[in-house]
């Protein structure tokens, strides 16, 4: 007897679709099964308990491995039951835990370039040692008890995000991250860290220590690496990926994947979120008159603007032709848009300058905020978007916030974001 869910996952070892007898059908991946069955003395027990079988799905374009745990036990003299499970995932998860643990054992073993730091519950630094003077410089007494994003350049993260790759390393077992790390002297340098929680534990919200918040016994380890000479390899690849050709901003593929993974966030941990859309306004006009060389320069001055307005923690992007969207972490819709007319300000009031021509130009913006309203990503932009139709039809150079009286939104704005 078979299960149709033991038979599916036997399929790809069968050429003719016969799952007569489990010894044939495992005999590529498993040919000693047989003997072992033939070997097993006692009149009853397990033979073989989680035996991975590795074996590939048959059909794919690019065949995927595929892992089966095996578990067989003789009931009597003459009957087995076998017992199948797809445990892919777990192996990979397994595999990549490895590779963190010879990760970390490079360091402990012959890597100078790195700081090792103990935290609290809440993310508080719990001691100083060696490490963390030869990386960054900081002496005791400026980093106990301090917030690990002192390691942080200003505006690079926010209290949310501090306490989200805490949440992560407890799902996953670590949560890693790369980007610029900040000495004591105010230098940077790129760094490569990765925090991993010092106690095991199915479901730490249970653990009382880890409940505490003042709490003494550290929580988490945060290992910092020193990369940057490995920067200039690692930024040329995420730059062929994520960035825009023109501007050097996030590109679509980036923005959508940087703004999915905040609202994820967010359904674990609530808190403010917003978006705004920009859209420089008579773009068509701009390079009809001046030509394309010159649109193209007034949209790398924007991209300019937008970089010297936001923090480094907001996600800005160009996603369509004259269309730029900046997604905004833990900021209400009233804060977003001071920043939006902070930046429409400054647009008007710095032309472009382009072969010895002065260029100016505004820009409208449309502001939103997620509430619980809003089902998911595609409900904030509608609504970003709906409030930059407003302040284009009520007459450019002006932010507009999104409210229920805004006009129905339409989809026909150039280059805007649902375009093709």
């Amino acid at each position: 007897m078979i299960n149709p869910i033991s038979a599916q996952l036997l399929m790809p070892l069968s050429t003719d679709g016969n799952l007569a007898n489990l010894f044939t059908a495992l005999e590529g991946v498993a040919p000693s099964l047989r003997s072992m069955c033939a070997d097993f003395a006692p009149s009853y027990g397990v033979v073989c308990n989680a035996m991975h079988l590795h074996l590939n799905r048959r059909g794919d374009r690019k065949p995927a491995k595929m892992v089966i745990s095996l578990t067989l036990v003789k009931l009597d003299e003459t009957r087995l039951m076998a017992v199948l499970g797809d445990v892919s995932l777990q192996v990979k998860r397994d595999r990549e835990l490895k590779q963190s643990d010879a990760w970390l054992n490079a360091i402990l073993t012959g890597v100078e370039d790195y700081a090792m730091v103990s935290l609290d519950p809440l993310g508080r630094i719990e001691s100083w040692n060696e490490s963390i003077g030869r990386l960054t410089g900081f002496a005791a007494e400026a980093l106990v008890g301090q917030p690990y994003s002192i390691f942080y350049p200003p505006d690079s993260t926010t209290p949310e995000h501090l306490l989200d790759r805490l949440r992560e390393a407890d799902e996953n077992g670590w949560s890693l991250d790369e980007g610029l790390r900040m000495r004591a002297d105010g230098s940077h340098f790129w760094g490569n860290s990765m925090i991993s929680p010092l106690r095991d534990g199915e479901d730490r919200s249970r653990d009382p220590a880890f409940c505490d918040p003042e709490s003494r016994e550290p929580a988490y380890g945060l290992i910092i690496r020193d990369i940057s000479d490995k920067r200039e390899a690692s930024e040329q690849q995420r730059k062929a990926a994520y960035c825009d050709y023109l501007t050097g901003l996030a590109n679509r593929r980036a923005f959508f994947e940087a703004a999915e993974l905040e609202l994820a966030r967010r359904k674990r941990s609530p808190r403010s979120t917003a978006m705004i859309m920009f859209d420089a306004d008579h773009f068509k006009a701009i390079n009809d008159t001046f030509g394309h060389p010159a649109g193209d320069a007034v949209l790398r001055h924007l991209a300019q603007s937008l970089k010297a307005t936001f923090r480094d923690v907001d996600v800005v992007a160009r996603v369509g032709g004259e269309e730029f969207a900046v997604l905004l972490p833990s900021t209400d819709l009233a804060a977003a848009a001071l920043v939006a007319n902070r930046l429409r300000a400054l647009v008007e009031a710095t032309p472009v300058l382009v072969e010895g021509e002065l260029i100016g130009f505004t820009v409208s913006a449309g502001v939103a905020a997620m509430d619980d309203a809003i089902s998911g990503l595609d409900g904030l932009i509608k609504r970003a978007d709906q409030a930059l139709y407003a302040a284009k039809a009520r007459g450019r150079n002006r932010v507009d916030c999104w409210s229920p009286e805004c006009p129905t939104y339409k989809d026909h704005l150039p280059g805007g974001i649902n375009a093709s």
